[in-house]
This record gives structure tokens, C-alpha cells and sequence, in this order.
């Protein structure tokens, strides 16, 4: 009886150390990595303990179950508490399971990997050598077995201890002890984990001692020989083959290398196309010889254990951009056919306008106010309008676009564009102003301050007008909106009257108008571009003190030929004038006084000398 009441305070002792531990390591946030094998022995020593106490308190009850001769109630009593332990028993093991499990997540395993491979790890202690010190000397008595010459495989075997099991070699050299403390770890049994642990140490010393044996070394050595000679052969054959399409194509440079030409603008010739091609041919045929190159290092690395490792990271060097991008792409092709789709209903859109303004251009399809020479302008600006919203409406699709950097750059380019653009665009603003005020068309004969010419080609920036001197300048459109315009070809239309050319002829009073009329008229019926009708007519313009001013107009369609017209009509008028027996003269008169007779020839002394009109004057003295 007394034996049973130490028994029993005994297990109450117990229960509460257990209660008091379960408590701590129920919150393994409250624990340190270094605690966790001294927790885990002191879940494997209270376990033991409890067995032990188990143990002594079963067989106490099955003595009194036998000493109860026939006494039920007795007997029942005794086959309850039997039954409670053992459920107890049950219960207090699964606990202990849910905490090693609790441990598990903070522990930290070190490997034992004596040559590359790791065997397995260890997580727990023995005595006073940590898991770390366990993985590192059982290592090193790996390597030492494996540099034996006379290991024997037969010699590796278990030894059981009170605590567990020994791999010893030879009866005497300690590999490894494996404990009850790894096999609750584990939640195994400690002779199930000493024979994996057995099996992993004779397999990887026997491999081991076999892919290093002489044979397999020079079998390693052919095998790299005969990758180097491989990847010769396969250089030699890519030099051959992309030679052979540099001959190929110079010897039908004209069939494949004919040149680029865009809308009959020759982008580049084929020489300089052939150039370029044959630039972009050398460089695959270095990447091509790089890449076989370093896609055969793996191969070679493969061939001995020691660089073994290397063969994976090599491929992955590649292997994950590669997979990267064509994840991206993957990933990207939703929007991709959504931007498709939004490109294609842009484009089919413009291509509906412009055929209208096909349409309006023919005058097919007339607009009140709205002028046949706008369409093309108005055109190119809705155009652009549409693509600009299309690339708004795009751009949140692009890859990239919702990072950091691609946002950066876009506003460090709409920075130097608006800073930098400030004059082109005022002449883009100028442009749209002038090709919807209509000063002048291509072919026009105008003049913009001092350059008078004809326009040869308007743009949104610029202005392009050849002089009569056969010299291109170029204006700003700026320049021509901020100045007055004079179209000289506006009125030379089928239907207008035509452009009216003048000249004036100074003659002296002597002369009767109506001849000077009639003569005026006379040379400019004779001149070729002036027209019959609308009849030519003078005007005079001006008595001054010794002459009169007659003014000769006269209607042409031809603008851009003023320069002819007009030297063609001043013959004319020489010649009528002859013919009628006028003097082109603009008479002068001055008088000199007696104190200048001295300095006056007397040859000069003539009446009413009249001076000629190109200002050279003979002064007539009186006395």
C-alpha cells in the first residue's frame, strides 16, 4: 500500500513538470533556436519517465487484479484504472507530437553531405555535441571511409545501445550514433532510422568510389575530348554555312538586295543595303558560335561529379530570362488583342473619313463654307486627333507602362519636348491658321515682304516659295502669318477677269493724248500673254510740271510669266511709239544765271533742248 501511494505522488509530479513545459512550448514564439534540442530532450526524458511510471503502475494494479479473488466490484475498479492509463497514455503521446511538430518549425537541420548529395539531416544533439557538430563529424568519417584502400562495405553495421543504435565500421569506428531523441524527432522507430541512416552511407560510398574509379576517369577524359571536338566541328559548320549565304546573296544581290524604295524614295541602295545585311549576318554568326559555345559548357560540366552543380546554374543563366520573357509575352497577349482590336477599329475609322474627304477633294460631296482645299489639311489634323487618343487609350496595355522607370521617362520626354518646341509649334499653329485663311495655294505667284516667287510646297512648319531668279527660300510660317501676302495669281482663273500688268511712260505735254493712247494700246495688243479681252486701257496717272504720266494696263492669266510680259510690252511700246513718231522723252528746264557764262560750252547753248527720260538733263541758258 505504501509502494502505491509513492507511485502515485510520483505521477502527479510528473504530470505537473509535463503541465508546466507544455505550457512554455505551446508558444514556440517564446522559445530561441537554441532551446529547441534541450526541449526536445526534455520532452524525450519525461517521456521516458512516464513509460517507466506507467509501466511500474500496471504492473502494481495487475498484482492487485489477481489478489481480488472474485471480488467484482474490486476487479472492475482495477480494469477502469488500467483502461485510464492507457488512454492517458495515448492522449499525453499525441501532445508530445503536436509539440515536436511546434518545434519542427524553428528548427534548423544541418545537412551531412560528404561528397555532394545530402544524405540526411540532423536536427537533434547528443551529449554535449550540437546537430551542427553531429553533421560536420560524421562528414568527415564518411570521407575518411571513402579514402580507405581497403574499405569493405560488409564491415558498416548497427550496434544497439541503451539509447539507441551505433554504425560502427569494423566493430570499433564510431560513423554515427543514432538516438531515441532522433527518432521522436522523426516520430519513428530509432531502429528504422539507424537502417535508412545504414542503406544512405553504404550506397553513397560505393557510388562514390565507382564514378571516380580509373576507368570512369578515362572514360570522363573521351568524353570531353570528343565534346571539344563536337563543338570544333559544329563552329567550323556554322563559319560554312553563313559564308555560304554571304556568297549566295552577293550573287543575287539584285534579287534579294535590290535596294529599299518607299513611294518612290529610295531609302537605301543595294549596295548599302547589301552593307547592312551583311553586318547583321556577321553578328548572328558570332552569337550563334557564343551561344554553342556556352550551351556546350554545361555538357562538359555534366561529365565530372565536382562541377556537376555548375551544369543547372549555367542553364538557368539562360534558361530564366528566356522563361521570363516568354512569360511576359504569354502574359502580355490579352492586351495584346486588345490592342489590336482598338488599332484596327482606329484604322478602319480613318480609312471611312477618308474617303470622304476623297469624296469632298472631287467635289462629289460639297459642304456649305467649308472649301475643297481643306479637306487634306483637316484630314491630316483629325488624323492625328485619332491616333493620339488611340495611343491614350492603348497605352495603359503596353508592358511596362504602369512601372516607376517607364513613367519617368515619359515625363522626362514631354519635359524636352514642350522646352525644346515652342517655335515649331507656334509655326504648326501658324500653318493651320494659314491653310485655313487660303492667302495662296501651290503654283501661286506671291510675294511675302521682299521675295516675290512662286509657292512650291506649304507644310505644317514651312513655307517654300522659288524666285523668278530660280532661288528656293524657305519661310517660317510664323514669318508669313506675321507679314502681308500678296497673291498675284488669285484672279487668274477661267472664270476672273485675270491679273492686271502696268507700266508707266512719262511724255511731254507736246504730245496728243490720243496718240499716246493709241500707241499705249497698240504695243500691248501686240504682246502675247496680254489678253484681247478684257481690252487693254490707259490711264494717265499724273501732269506733273513738264510731262504727263501715262499708265498702260492690260489683263493676262499668266502670272507667274510678269517678267516677260513685261519686257515683251516695253519693246511694244518702243516700237509704236517709233512708228508714230514719239519721242519717249521727259522735258526739263532750268535756267542759269550771267555769272556762270564762263562755265557753260557754248555747244550746250541750245532753245528748248529737250531731256531724255533716263534723267540726263540739257539746261538751256537765256541771255
Amino acid at each position: 500500500m505504501n509502494n502505491q501511494k509513492f507511485l502515485i505522488a510520483f505521477s502527479i509530479l510528473c504530470c505537473l513538470s509535463l503541465s508546466a513545459f507544455s505550457q512554455q512550448i505551446n508558444n514556440p514564439d517564446s522559445l530561441r533556436a537554441d532551446s529547441i534540442h534541450h526541449a526536445t530532450e526534455t520532452i524525450l526524458l519525461q517521456q521516458q519517465q512516464q513509460q517507466q511510471l506507467d509501466s511500474l503502475i500496471r504492473i502494481q494494479l495487475q498484482k492487485e487484479l489477481q489478489q481480488a479473488n472474485g471480488d467484482k466490484q474490486k476487479t472492475k475498479e482495477l480494469e477502469e484504472k488500467l483502461k485510464s492509463i492507457a488512454l492517458n497514455d495515448s492522449i499525453r503521446n499525441a501532445a508530445q507530437l503536436q509539440r515536436i511538430e511546434q518545434l519542427k518549425k524553428n528548427a534548423t537541420g544541418y545537412p551531412v553531405a560528404p561528397f555532394r548529395d545530402t544524405l540526411f539531416f540532423i536536427y537533434t544533439k547528443v551529449g554535449s555535441f550540437s546537430a551542427k557538430d553531429r553533421a560536420t563529424a560524421v562528414d568527415q568519417r564518411i570521407n575518411k571511409l571513402y579514402g580507405d584502400p581497403f574499405y569493405r562495405q560488409d564491415s558498416l553495421k548497427l550496434n544497439e545501445t541503451e539509447n539507441g543504435f551505433d554504425i560502427l565500421y569494423n566493430n570499433e569506428t564510431l560513423i554515427l550514433s543514432v538516438s531515441k531523441l532522433d527518432a521522436l524527432w522523426f516520430g519513428k522507430d530509432v531502429k528504422e532510422i539507424a537502417d535508412s541512416y545504414l542503406t544512405k552511407i553504404k550506397g553513397e560510398i560505393s557510388k562514390e568510389r565507382k564514378e571516380n574509379s580509373l576507368n570512369n576517369w578515362l572514360r570522363r577524359i573521351g568524353l570531353v575530348a570528343l565534346i571539344i571536338l563536337g563543338v570544333a566541328v559544329l563552329i567550323f559548320l556554322i563559319n560554312r554555312l553563313f559564308k555560304r549565304l554571304r556568297f549566295l546573296l552577293s550573287k543575287n544581290r539584285n534579287k534579294y538586295l535590290g535596294g529599299i524604295t518607299i513611294r518612290k524614295i529610295k531609302i537605301l541602295s543595294a549596295a548599302q543595303l547589301q552593307k547592312i545585311v551583311f553586318q547583321i549576318i556577321n553578328a548572328l554568326r558570332i552569337i550563334v558560335m557564343i551561344l554553342a559555345i556556352y550551351l556546350s559548357l554545361p555538357l562538359l560540366f555534366s561529365v565530372f561529379p565536382e562541377t556537376e552543380a555548375w551544369t543547372s546554374k549555367l542553364l538557368e543563366w539562360i534558361l530564366t530570362p528566356a522563361r521570363s520573357a516568354l512569360t511576359g509575352v504569354l502574359h502580355f497577349l490579352p492586351n495584346l488583342f486588345t490592342i489590336l482590336v482598338i488599332y484596327f477599329i482606329f484604322r478602319y475609322t480613318i480609312k471611312g473619313i477618308k474617303y470622304f474627304v476623297r469624296e469632298i477633294e472631287k467635289g462629289d460631296i460639297q459642304l456649305e463654307g467649308f472649301h475643297a482645299d481643306w479637306a487634306q489639311p483637316t484630314f491630316n489634323i483629325v488624323k492625328f486627333l485619332l491616333y493620339a487618343f488611340m495611343l491614350v487609350i492603348v497605352f495603359p496595355y503596353l508592358p511596362g507602362s504602369g512601372s516607376p522607370a517607364f513613367r519617368g521617362v515619359s515625363v522626362f520626354i514631354g519635359v524636352i519636348f514642350s522646352l525644346g518646341s515652342s517655335s515649331a509649334i507656334s509655326n504648326m499653329v501658324a500653318g493651320l491658321v494659314i491653310t485655313y485663311m487660303r492667302p495662296f495655294k501651290i503654283g501661286d505667284r506671291i510675294k511675302i515682304g521682299d521675295i516675290t516667287g512662286d509657292v512650291m510646297e506649304k507644310t505644317m512648319l514651312v513655307t517654300r516659295v522659288r524666285t523668278i531668279k530660280n532661288e528656293d527660300v524657305t519661310l517660317p510660317n510664323s514669318t508669313v502669318l506675321s507679314g502681308s501676302t500678296i497673291n498675284y495669281s488669285t484672279n487668274t482663273k477661267p472664270e476672273d477677269k485675270g491679273l492686271i500688268v502696268h507700266t508707266t511712260v512719262t511724255i511731254g505735254y507736246d504730245v496728243p493724248w490720243k496718240d499716246m493712247y493709241a500707241a499705249l494700246i497698240d504695243a500691248a495688243d501686240r504682246t502675247n500673254l496680254i489678253l484681247k479681252e478684257p481690252k487693254p486701257f490707259v490711264l494717265q496717272t499724273s501732269l506733273d510740271d513738264f510731262y504727263v504720266s501715262y499708265q498702260i494696263n492690260g489683263y493676262t492669266k499668266e502670272a507667274n510669266q510678269q517678267s516677260t510680259i513685261y519686257s515683251e510690252l516695253h519693246q511694244n511700246i518702243q516700237d509704236c511709239c517709233n512708228e508714230a513718231g514719239i519721242e519717249i522723252l521727259s522735258p526739263h528746264y532750268s535756267q542759269l544765271r550771267d555769272g556762270n557764262m564762263t562755265t557753260i560750252p557754248t555747244d550746250y547753248l541750245k532753245k528748248d533742248y529737250k531731256a531724255p527720260s533716263f534723267n540726263i538733263n540739257i539746261d538751256r541758258e537765256e541771255k
